[in-house]
């Protein structure tokens, strides 16, 4: 399971929890462990990098529904690994 993957399966584990104590806030995950709650996403953010650098870790809204993008979204071409020369 990809580390992402891990990330959201840990906040869905304690999704009710968050939501009885917690709804509208902002939650970091990360290495399968709640980071802390958040008043915003901003906040969110700026401690995660703060903390983790580039990532992988989760940042999600409590209560929020999820997000669903179109594949043109998550199609994300790679240039730089061909090995043809010119």
């Amino acid at each position: 399971m990809a580390e992402l993957d891990q990330e959201i399966a840990t906040f869905e584990g304690m999704s009710k929890e968050l939501e009885a104590h917690h709804m509208g806030k902002w939650v970091v995950i990360h290495d399968r462990k709640l980071i802390d709650v958040y008043d915003s996403l901003e906040g969110a953010a700026e401690d995660a990098v703060r903390k983790f650098g580039r990532g992988p870790y989760l940042i999600r809204e409590i209560g929020a529904p999820p997000v669903v993008l179109p594949a043109s979204v998550l199609y994300r071409p790679d240039y730089g690994a061909s090995k043809v020369r010119i």
